[in-house]
C-alpha cells in the first residue's frame, strides 16, 4: 500500500481505544476521588484532553474512551465537552465504562480492558487499532504513526522516544530495536534499560501508544485471557511474548523536522506533575497550549473574565511568568511562576512562588504558597505559610522527594482546628474565670481530640 496517498482512507480504517481507568494512585489525595485522566493540566485542560485533541487534530474520528476508576467526572467531562465537540467534527466518540462483559472481573490491565471490549471492537470493523494511553500530555500527529505502521507492513507498532536511562529505570517500559526498527526486546520498568547504541546515557521508552492490524489484536488478546500467569498487560506481558514470532516495530516520536525529541510527560507523580507545570512555564516552544496550528481542545470552568484589582493601598499586582485561568480574581498579590486555574481567588498581599493552583482555589489575605499544589476547592485561611518542607511535614502535609507540598482542605481544616483550640485556651487564661478551665487533650494511643475538665487547685 503507498501509505502517502491512501492515509486517508487509512484514517477512515482506523479504530481509536484511549485507555483512561487508570487509579493513578501516585498522585496521592489529587486521585482519591477522580480518575487520573480527569485531573486539571495548565489552568484549562484535563490531562485527557491531550491524546484526544491530538485525534481530533490528526482527522481520526472514530474514537472509544475506556474507564474503570471513580469514572463519574470523566465521564461528565467527556459528555459535557467533548460530545458537541464530537459533533461538530462529524466523528464518533463513544464512552466503555467497565461493565463485566467478558468475565465477573473488572479490568485486569491495558489487554483485559481490550479484550473485554471485543465485541464493540468487531462491531465497528476497523482495520487498524490505535490504542492509547489517557494520561499523558504531549502534542503528537498520529497519522505520521500509521504511516510508520503502513510502511513497515507491521502486524504492531510501539510509539516510543528517547528518554535519559537514569529517568527510565524502574519507570517506563524500554525496548530494544535493530537497524530496521523492528522490537528484538522489551522490558517492563527494568533497573537497567537498554542502552542506545548512538547515545549511552539514553533509551527507547514506550509511550504506552500503540497501532495493531485488528485481526492480529483479537488474537493476542484471546491467547493472553487464556494465559493463567498474565497479568493482561501489553508491556507486562503481550509484547514481549510476541516479538519473537510476530512483525513487531518502534516509530520514534520525533519533531517534524526530526530535529530534536518532542515533549512528553507522564505525569503519574506529584513531582512529575509539578514539573510539567513548571515545564508548561519555561518551555512554552516544546509544550504550547496556544498554538493555533495544534490546538488543545481544554475546558474552561468559568466564562467569566479575569480580574486584577489594587486593594485599599494601591498596591499593584505582580505576575512574573504566570498562566491564568478564567474567572480568578487577583488582589494586590505576588504571583511568579505558576499556574492558576479557572476560578481562583487570592486575597491582597499575598505571595504564590512556583506553585499549581486547581480550580475554584481561595487564598486568604497575606498568605505565603510557595513550591505546592493546591487541591481543587481549598480555602487557605489568611496569613496562613506553606513553604518550608519540614514544617509541612510536622503539620501533616505530603511532602514529595523533590520537595513539592499537596495541600488539602482536610488537613488545613485539622490545622485550623488544633489553632482554634490553642488560642480557646489561651482566652482562658487570659480572662477572669476562676472556675474549672476546659481543655482539648490529645491521647497517646488514639490520637484523637478528647473532652476533659481541668479541675481548680
Amino acid at each position: 500500500m503507498n501509505a502517502e496517498t491512501d492515509i486517508y482512507q487509512i484514517m477512515k480504517d482506523t479504530l481509536v481505544l484511549v485507555l483512561a481507568g487508570g487509579q493513578g494512585s501516585r498522585l496521592k489525595e489529587l486521585t482519591k476521588m477522580r480518575a487520573k485522566p480527569v485531573l486539571e493540566f495548565g489552568s484549562h485542560c484535563r490531562i485527557i484532553d491531550f491524546p484526544l485533541s491530538n485525534c481530533v487534530n490528526s482527522g481520526l474520528k472514530q474514537i472509544a474512551v475506556l474507564t474503570q476508576y471513580k469514572s463519574q467526572c470523566l465521564i461528565r467531562h467527556l459528555m459535557q465537552h467533548w460530545s458537541p465537540l464530537n459533533n461538530s467534527f462529524g466523528g464518533r466518540l463513544d464512552i466503555l465504562a467497565a461493565s463485566q462483559q467478558r468475565s465477573e472481573s473488572w479490568y485486569q490491565g491495558t489487554a483485559d480492558a481490550c479484550y473485554q471490549n471485543m465485541g464493540y471492537i468487531k462491531s465497528v470493523a476497523p482495520k487498524y487499532v490505535l490504542i492509547l494511553s489517557g494520561d499523558h500530555v504531549y502534542n503528537m500527529d498520529y497519522r505520521k504513526l500509521l504511516t510508520t505502521h503502513v510502511k513497515s507492513n507491521a502486524e504492531m507498532t510501539v510509539s516510543c522516544i528517547e528518554v535519559p536511562t537514569e529517568l527510565a529505570a524502574n519507570q517506563l517500559g524500554v525496548l530494544k530495536v535493530d537497524c530496521n526498527s523492528q522490537i528484538t526486546a522489551f522490558d517492563e520498568k527494568p533497573r537497567v534499560p537498554h542502552a542506545l547504541v548512538d547515545a549511552p546515557d539514553y533509551c527507547l521508552a514506550s509511550m504506552g501508544n500503540y497501532v495493531v492490524n485488528a485481526d492480529v489484536l483479537f488474537k493476542l488478546l484471546t491467547e493472553d485471557a487464556g494465559s493463567l500467569n498474565s497479568e493482561h498487560d501489553f508491556g507486562k506481558d503481550v509484547i514481549p511474548s510476541i516479538i519473537a514470532q510476530h512483525r513487531v516495530f518502534a516509530h520514534r516520536f520525533r519533531s517534524p523536522n526530526g530535529a530534536q525529541i518532542p515533549y512528553w510527560r507522564d505525569v503519574g507523580t506529584l513531582d512529575s506533575y509539578w514539573q510539567a507545570h513548571m515545564d508548561l512555564l519555561n518551555n512554552s516552544s516544546l509544550l504550547n497550549l496556544s498554538d493555533p496550528t495544534w490546538p488543545i481542545w481544554g475546558s474552561s470552568f468559568s466564562r467569566a473574565p479575569t480580574e486584577i484589582t489594587n486593594g485599599s493601598h494601591s498596591t499593584c499586582c505582580e505576575l512574573k511568568q504566570v498562566l491564568v485561568g478564567s474567572g480568578c480574581k487577583l488582589n494586590s498579590c505576588s504571583v511568579s511562576q505558576s499556574v492558576l486555574s479557572s476560578n481562583v481567588s487570592i486575597g491582597t498581599g499575598s505571595i504564590i512562588d512556583k506553585s499549581v493552583l486547581l480550580p475554584e482555589v481561595n487564598v486568604g489575605s497575606e498568605a505565603k504558597l510557595a513550591n505546592v499544589i493546591v487541591d481543587k476547592g481549598v480555602n487557605i485561611p489568611p496569613n496562613f505559610v506553606i513553604a518550608d518542607t519540614a514544617i509541612a511535614k510536622q503539620q501533616g502535609f505530603t511532602v514529595t522527594r523533590e520537595g513539592v507540598i499537596l495541600v488539602t482542605q482536610k488537613v488545613i481544616d485539622r490545622i485550623n482546628g488544633s489553632l482554634a483550640d490553642i488560642d480557646n485556651i489561651q482566652r482562658f487564661m487570659k480572662s477572669s474565670y476562676t472556675g474549672p478551665l476546659p481543655a482539648r487533650i490529645v491521647t497517646p494511643k488514639s490520637h484523637e481530640f478528647r473532652d476533659y475538665v481541668l479541675s481548680e487547685r
